[in-house]
């Protein structure tokens, strides 16, 4: 079987039809035994869903996506499993447990009102917290690199590692699929080198932004009665497409959202293993 996740940055990318990069697993007895990233070929919306069948695909998932792309999977034989956020790779370990849910073609809280630029211009603008051309030199931009990572807090947490998938990243160095300091790290690594690297948040996800955090009144957006403090969903920015937002306070009356990215403002420190330059 051949998964299909809408990706960037090591996340689900949010507009199925503005997608620049699919991550393609295959998986052979619920496992994930290999995967790949590989362009889109600047295909849009249902030309997608072509380029997917021909690439043999059985399983699409992505954040959100329009009626018309959902008929062209269909047509094609393609099950699609939309509405998921975060970890591309933590999205495909939940849907083989049988974990991820499809949303389909419209998702459950929408606020169509919201078009004030609540969106803070991320999925809407092509420029996902600044990562898409970094500019940056060395030898190994614009090669595809495979790294080995950890990722940890300053206090030591970790929240990511490709050590413990027992499988490498791999990535074009610069292209921006990366957040701008790993790029930066990788860009003049040797095979075989370990580099550890300290980042600041405007190297990584960004600051907050005070603007992302917003209330609204739960009489005027259909759904909002129905969520819940900590619950993950996804509104639409002025353009009509999702993007994910955190419900972080209710009352009787309205509702607070923060559409920052989880790890915006935090600083980051990655221990980084060059596997391979192709």
């Amino acid at each position: 079987m051949k998964i299909a996740v809408t990706y960037e940055n090591g996340e689900v990318f949010q507009h199925f039809g503005h997608t620049e990069q699919f991550k393609i697993y295959d998986v052979e007895e619920g496992k994930v035994v290999s995967s790949k990233v590989t362009g889109s070929d600047g295909a849009g919306h249902e030309a997608l869903a072509d380029l997917l069948a021909e690439r043999a695909i059985d399983v699409l998932i992505c954040g959100g996506i329009g009626p018309g792309a959902v008929a062209a999977l269909e047509s094609c034989g393609i099950e699609l499993c939309a509405g998921a956020f975060g970890s591309a790779d933590e999205a495909v370990e939940a849907y083989l447990r049988g974990e991820l849910k499809n949303t389909g073609a419209n998702c459950d809280h929408h606020g169509e009102h919201h078009g004030e630029g609540h969106s803070c211009g991320h999925h809407g603008d092509g420029e996902h917290c600044g990562h898409h051309g970094h500019g940056m030199s060395g030898k190994n931009v614009g090669k595809t690199c495979r790294v080995h990572y950890k990722g940890t807090f300053n206090d030591g947490s970790q929240f990511d590692s490709s050590y413990d998938r027992g499988e490498p990243l791999e990535f074009v160095c610069g292209a921006g699929m990366m957040i701008k300091g790993f790029d930066a790290a990788v860009a003049d690594m040797e095979v075989g080198e370990v580099k550890d690297v300290h980042l600041m948040p405007h190297e990584a996800y960004g600051e907050s932004d005070p603007d992302a955090v917003f209330t609204v009144e739960i009489a005027q957006m259909a759904g909002a009665e129905s969520v819940s403090v900590g619950q993950q969903v996804y509104l639409q920015n002025m353009y009509g497409q999702p993007f994910p937002a955190k419900v972080v306070a209710k009352d009787d009356t309205t509702v607070t959202f923060d559409a920052n990215h989880e790890m915006a403002g935090k600083e980051l420190n990655f221990k980084i293993e060059l596997v391979e330059v192709k």
